[in-house]
């Protein structure tokens, strides 16, 4: 069995570096196998000196195995002529395999070096092991160097956006907040590449390929990049360095993908986007999540906060070190400085996108793209104008919190892809609906999420509607069965009681069925990710319609009235 289990050329700023790496997932079978005195011999041909490999598979060995495998890189480099690498190790949740990462300058040559690296490895248990070493690295030295990494060193302002939930909204009033100014803005997001307002290229650009593809038209004057945890894992960031970063919070998604099964790796990935902020620039980071304020500890640039609490302790350790914060007193949104009264902005009632302060992370959404925009140089007047104006319909933030009113039910149709996406949704859906009123719920999930947390979905819409549909993404199975997945959602539903549960296989289906049993009062949520145009088209014929601002307040009023 061969050692490489995957190589892959990370374009740009990465996990492991803050530049184009290779990043290697070896099997350590051979290694850890390995009699002692072959362990021994291996330790000494690559200058791994006084080294204890301890007994074939044991703990010892493995720990001497993950040291051992990192000189090899750097063995195998020197030897073929590098005279300095930065090497980095680190575990997987198998015990038998790691990961190594080494920086890259020419492509070809430094995957030559990677699979000649798992060649090594391979030739452990034939015993020869000096030679192997030796010629793994006349293999490296005897290869053609290859391109250099195609990063992209930015000419215009770039924001660049992380996070679990909230991204995609705060990107989008980011550049809606750029284009008030007039500066025409190319962005990337998961649906695809926009330039001045038009989707030029659908699609899921939120990798490295997006930031590219943006920066190459050549008129935009201002970027703003959504970086998801899969391109920087899968590809890197495509770009050395962003003016301003957002990281707007870290919560259970995406989990048992690509290495990374804890809340903690998936905050370090995330913490990319801050870390190559440049040094005079700035990092907008979530004030009331804990992994996010932490990311303060590794960034060059100043940092930025924001929390719906004026009184954080987070937010008066950044002001007493000359940081910035956006809060909201009063119902106004205010930005703090060091040493001055609060400025008020703007009313939250004022600013469509919150559902007149409804929507709690809606609220946390506008605090991070009023702080990045201006952190980035947007005028003051033109930020108050822009966040007036941001509406959260289908034209200007399709999939998130688009509200409806069909016949005399309200409609509210969001992307809720995770647990904390759906308590949000449930949080608005309880916004609007009248007293007495029912709750009315099109469940859905993706297939490639861990088992409890499908089923935790299940247990969360169960718990908190009146009314249950498990409506499918057949587009979003992504490996998984639909008939297995329908079962993960009701073992969940069945934590609380609930069994009566009627299955569609499209949203468009679990819309309707919703819409049907609706009565006068009544609100429906459903979590739209796969069909999101369908179900619009699906409104519109049904005689729905967009609520206005205006149509809103009036539902929060009416929702709150005895």
């Amino acid at each position: 069995m061969t050692s490489l289990v995957e190589l892959r050329v990370l374009e740009g700023p990465n996990l492991y570096f803050p530049r184009a790496a290779i990043k290697l997932t070896l099997d350590l079978g051979s290694l850890a196998s390995a009699s002692t005195s072959t362990a021994e011999r291996f330790a000494g041909r690559i200058g791994l000196r006084n080294a204890r490999p301890g007994e074939p598979d044991t703990g010892f060995r493995q720990r001497f195995a993950a040291r051992a495998v990192g000189r090899l890189v750097r063995a195998v480099a020197t030897e073929s002529g590098t005279s300095r690498l930065a090497v980095r190790v680190r575990p997987t949740n198998d015990p038998h395999r790691i990961v190594v990462a080494f920086p890259w300058s020419h492509r070809q040559r430094a995957q030559v070096m990677g699979r000649a690296v798992a060649e090594v490895l391979d030739a452990l248990p034939q015993g020869d092991v000096e030679s192997a070493v030796s010629e793994a690295a006349e293999r490296v030295s005897a290869a053609e160097p290859g391109e250099a990494p195609r990063t992209i060193t930015p000419k215009i302002p770039v924001v660049a956006v992380t996070g679990t939930n909230g991204k995609t909204t705060t990107s989008r009033l980011i550049a809606h907040l750029a284009r008030t100014q007039g500066k025409l803005v190319g962005w990337s997001n998961t649906d695809g590449i926009y330039v001045d307002g038009e989707l030029v290229e659908a699609g899921d650009y939120s990798g490295p390929s997006g930031a590219g593809r943006v920066l190459a038209h050549d008129n935009v004057e201002f970027a703003v990049t959504e970086t998801a945890r899969g391109g920087i894992l899968l590809k890197g960031i495509g770009l050395t360095r962003n003016d301003v970063s957002v990281v707007t919070n870290v919560s259970a998604d995406h989990l048992g993908l690509h290495g990374i099964d804890t809340l903690d790796q998936l905050a370090e990935v995330k913490a990319v986007v801050p870390r190559i902020t440049r040094k005079d620039g700035w990092a907008v980071l979530n004030a009331d999540d804990p992994r996010v304020f932490a990311m303060r500890g590794i960034i060059k640039a100043s940092a930025w906060v924001f929390s719906r609490d004026p009184d954080s302790p987070a937010i008066r350790e950044v002001l007493s070190t000359g940081g910035r914060a956006t809060t909201v007193i009063d119902g106004w949104v205010s930005v703090l400085a060091p040493n001055a009264d609060p400025d008020p902005l703007v009313e939250l009632v004022d600013i469509p996108m919150t559902l007149s302060g409804l929507s709690r992370f809606n609220v946390e959404n506008a605090l991070a793209a009023t702080s990045a925009a201006l952190a980035v140089g947007i005028p003051r007047e033109v930020v108050v104008q822009g966040l007036r104006t941001f509406r959260n319909d289908a034209e200007h933030n399709p999939g998130r919190m688009n509200m409806f009113t069909v016949d005399a039910a309200t409609v509210v149709v969001d992307l809720a892809h995770n647990e904390a996406g759906l308590e949000a949704l449930i949080e608005v859906l309880n916004g609007v609906r009248r007293p007495g009123a029912r709750l009315l719920l099109g469940l859905g999930a993706v297939g490639d999420r861990q088992d409890d947390l499908i089923e935790k979905l299940g247990e969360i819409a169960a718990r908190d509607s009146d009314v249950l549909v498990i409506a499918h993404k057949q587009r979003y199975l992504r490996g998984r069965d639909l008939e297995a997945l329908d079962q993960l959602l009701r073992a969940g539903a069945e934590r609380v009681g609930v069994t009566d549960i009627e299955s569609c296989p499209t949203e468009v289906d679990g819309l309707a069925a919703l819409v049907k049993q609706a009565e006068p009062g009544d609100v429906v949520g459903l979590m739209c990710h796969a069909e999101r145009e369908a179900v619009y088209a699906w409104i519109a014929e049904h005689g729905g319609v967009p609520d206005t601002p205006e149509k809103l307040a009036e539902k929060v009023r009416l929702a709150q009235s005895p």
